[in-house]
């Protein structure tokens, strides 16, 4: 079993996508299940409706899990162990304040030594403690030998005792931290593998020394994906995926450059990498013990060049239809613009110009006139050369100042495609155009 834990209390971004993906792809390659865990213990941050927004999303990917959950279904069992590990004495509750523990952190900083809990109150004895009325947190004893594990992509991690510190498991509410609940969770699920960022990696030191003291020994392997940087400010890329859908971006373009941000796809018959794939044909060879170990850049231009690609593969009546149109047509004359637009948003910028009540155009109101009445009551003409020959033909003008023009009237705009081109894909839509 694995599992994609999102936390409700953001959009979810690049970086938490990418994480589902590789969950998704790694789960179907063990042929194991993969649920989903929504993280909502932290309830004074968590967003109203956005479990279902993160559904959704991993929905509109087509990322296929067993079911979702929600963490705060299980804060009794988080609860259950905090209270075990307390009588079994391998916990303390800590009366310590935030002042004090935020004076102790900012003299470790000044210091420059790694700021590590004094154990103030782990030696207090149960008659002391047992009259005092001031808030608590539950602290878990630190272990006493180093944490091992070996992470698939990043290598072997060690953690020392010092470095695990007796860290809190309750909060002052007695709620679970986030570590505490993933450890409880993971085992509870029967987690087998664990995928997640690379910023998470000392938490899973601290997880496993949780599932130590249990004991559970059933062994989780761990996976911890760099980070995605921007590639203009070379710090974590927070772009959300929400943002990108309503930026007109394709989903299968969209997964198929994060996949491609961290894996080596095989090489076509020419020996180029096949940069442009889906899901389903990552699934074939994508490995994930090959993954990059650094950091990677997120690249916008990356994502246009992958979104174009993908367009230019669309079936034609289905490109139409997401443009709010239901003809190959449509679809022909949407990848005539390819060159020129990156999204589906700005192709429906060209599409929709071409249909707008346009305005006689400066310099050339004359011709602009001349032509639009010689339309208005024109027969439907099947050929360009033909359709221009008549406006030639019922006008005073020639083919040098008919381009222009009629550039306009036929496209909104006096740029583009070769008219050669567009006017077979519009022929049939030449009442609604010329008004």
């Amino acid at each position: 079993m694995l599992r994609f834990a999102p936390s409700p209390t953001s959009d979810m971004n690049i970086a938490d996508l990418q994480i589902a993906l590789i969950n998704y792809i790694v789960s179907k390659q063990k042929n194991e299940d993969l649920i989903i865990r929504i993280e909502d213990t932290n309830v004074e941050k968590n967003i109203e409706n956005k479990d279902k927004e993160i559904l959704e999303i991993l929905n509109l990917f087509s990322i296929q899990y067993k079911y979702a959950v929600h963490q705060s279904d299980n804060l009794k069992y988080h609860t259950q162990f905090a209270m075990k590990f307390l009588m079994d004495k391998k916990a303390f509750n800590c009366f310590c304040s935030n002042d004090a523990l935020d004076g102790d952190k900012q003299k470790a900083k000044k210091e420059k030594k790694p700021y590590s809990y004094n154990n103030f109150c782990e030696n207090l004895s149960d008659e002391l403690t047992i009259g005092i009325e001031a808030p608590f947190t539950v602290r878990l004893k630190k272990p006493n030998n180093n944490i091992k594990f070996n992470d698939l992509i990043q290598g072997k991690v060690d953690s020392s005792p010092e470095e695990i510190d007796s860290f809190i498991i309750l909060k002052h509410d007695k709620t679970p931290t986030p570590t505490f609940a993933a450890a409880i969770d993971d085992m509870l699920s029967n987690i087998s593998m664990v995928i997640r960022s690379q910023k998470h990696i000392s938490s899973t030191s601290r997880q496993i020394h949780i599932r130590n003291t249990i004991p559970y020994e059933t062994k989780i392997e761990y996976v911890h994906l760099p980070a995605i940087l921007n590639k203009n400010s070379k710090k974590e890329d927070n772009t959300s995926i929400k943002f990108l859908i309503d930026s007109g971006y394709l989903p299968v373009s969209i997964a198929n450059y994060l996949v491609l941000l961290c894996s080596i796809p095989p090489k076509d018959n020419n020996g180029n990498i096949i940069e442009i794939f889906s899901i389903e044909e990552a699934l074939t060879w994508f490995d994930i013990k090959k993954a990059s170990k650094l950091s990677v850049e997120f690249d916008i231009s990356k994502l246009n060049f992958i979104n174009k690609e993908h367009l230019k593969a669309m079936d034609e009546l289905r490109f139409s239809k997401i443009l709010g149109f239901s003809d190959k047509d449509i679809g022909k004359l949407a990848k005539l613009y390819l060159n020129e637009c990156n999204t589906i948003n700005d192709l429906k910028e060209k599409i929709n110009l071409i249909f707008e009540v346009k305005e006689s155009l400066n310099d050339f109101e004359n011709e602009y006139k001349q032509i639009t009445d010689c339309l208005i009551n024109a027969d439907f003409i099947n050929d360009f050369n033909d359709f221009k020959k008549y406006i030639i033909s019922q006008t005073s003008l020639n083919e040098e100042s008919l381009d222009t023009p009629l550039r306009y009237i036929l496209t909104g705009t006096t740029n583009g495609p070769d008219l050669d081109k567009i006017y077979p894909l519009i022929k049939n839509y030449l009442g609604e155009i010329i008004k």
